[in-house]
């Protein structure tokens, strides 16, 4: 095995490890979704969305972006997590409603 492959094992390694961390963070930050979402429930909001704060969300994430990663793709990729928590955040929503029966 060569330097050269020694240096790409080891930072494909890092990557591994990053990509974990990403996906715990990924999780925790759904967690969270799914209480604020039964908070607003509580309080009586109907709607899971709100764009305001979408918006908020990536104007903050945007503004943290030091690169290299290219502000539209951070971006995109911040979007697909909205997505993805809104619609988690929804299953959650009617699944309470399934079993509240008052």
């Amino acid at each position: 095995m060569t330097a050269a492959d020694e240096e790409l094992d080891a930072l494909r390694e890092r990557i591994d490890e990053l990509d974990r961390a990403i996906v715990r963070l990924l999780n925790e930050r759904a967690t969270l979704a799914l209480e604020a979402g039964r908070a607003k429930a509580a309080a009586g909001r109907e709607a899971v969305r709100d764009p305001e704060r979408e918006r908020e969300v990536l104007l903050r994430v945007a503004m943290a972006n030091e690169g290299p990663l290219p502000q539209a793709g951070l971006l995109d990729v911040y979007r697909a997590i909205i997505e993805a928590l809104v619609a988690l955040e929804e299953r959650d929503s009617a699944t309470s409603r399934v079993d509240d029966p008052s």
